[in-house]
């Protein structure tokens, strides 16, 4: 079997006692793990896929928690780096009254703003590999350079390549440097997530089969689009399938998009699928079961701890 590896931020989200509050007015916060690619590599192994994640943490207590929770969770930890060079980041989280979110992070610079290009082991990697990343650690520092020389080797190694833009614009200084960057790795991708929330800043097209039309570039063969309550669907260069929302009620949205990219991949290891072989039929049945792990995510506050098991999603 394949193993999933994800590359980027593992942080600490500080998640608000109150709803409906803007930060300013939030009088108490809960500390979460988070960061999205330590949350997908979660998704995976909470449903009992092989997942390991690289990045840097901080030697501080936040680090030490973010590799516990992630032990405890069945993911590999081996590949985490430690550096007194930054402390881990933070997330400071207010949650509308819907379960969307807004941030302000303390991350400047964060420990995983560190990782650097000759800390990754071209060895780590195996014929076959999946590798997903995300553009928050795209910005211009040496974590950029390290997740080059990943996607490089993932390559060489005839891996799959997924990425999810989850654009954070407080995290650029530019936002003109933001979509041109996520732009520039997107042909790297064979697996590309998108919401649709983001489709228009990145394609800068409103309608959305036009703008999924134009994302089809370099080796991109599946995208995915996101759609909150309103489901999900998923492109081929020769195929589109769609499932509707889950009916519940949202009580926190942080994560929602990582349980569904961990499920997705999950499936792709599970079934030891690639991308040029994945029929309608099975891509349907793998993007229910995705929507399906995020719509449960959803009713739980936080990113890891809200979480489903193979026993919740699989039906």
């Amino acid at each position: 079997m394949s193993r999933i590896f994800t590359i980027g931020e593992a942080l600490i989200d500080f998640i608000p006692a109150e709803k409906g509050l803007s930060l300013k007015a939030v009088t108490s916060f809960k500390k979460a793990p988070g960061g999205a690619p330590a949350n997908v590599a979660s998704a995976v192994a909470k449903l009992g896929g092989d997942s390991a994640f690289i990045g840097k943490v901080g030697n501080d207590p936040f680090g030490d928690f973010l590799i516990d929770t992630l032990d405890d969770t069945g993911v590999d930890t081996g590949y985490i780096i430690r550096t007194s060079m930054a402390n881990t980041a933070l997330a400071f989280v207010s949650l509308k009254l819907d379960g969307n979110r807004d941030f302000l992070f303390y991350r400047n610079p964060g420990a995983d703003m560190l990782l650097e290009e000759d800390e990754i082991d071209s060895s780590w990697f195996n014929k076959g590999d999946i590798l997903h990343f995300g553009s928050v650690d795209l910005i211009e520092a040496p974590v950029k350079y390290a997740h080059i020389k990943a996607i490089k080797t993932v390559k060489a190694r005839n891996g799959l390549i997924s990425f999810d833009p989850n654009v954070r614009l407080p995290l650029w200084d530019d936002r003109k440097m933001c979509r041109n960057t996520i732009r520039e790795f997107i042909p790297f991708a064979n697996i590309l997530k998108i919401s649709d929330e983001e489709i228009e800043f990145i394609t800068g097209i409103k309608d959305e089969k036009e703008a999924i039309d134009s994302l089809f570039i370099g080796d991109v063969g599946i995208i995915i689009c996101t759609k909150g309550s309103k489901g999900a669907a998923l492109y081929t260069r020769k195929f589109k399938v769609e499932v509707p929302g889950e009916d519940v009620k949202a009580v926190d949205t942080t994560g929602a998009g990582d349980a569904f990219m961990g499920a997705f991949l999950y499936k792709m290891q599970y079934e030891n699928m690639d991308v040029k072989g994945l029929e309608q039929t099975m891509a349907y049945n793998m993007l229910k079961f995705a929507n399906k792990a995020a719509s449960i995510s959803v009713t739980r506050q936080g990113a890891i701890s809200s979480l489903p098991s193979i026993e919740e999603v699989d039906y």
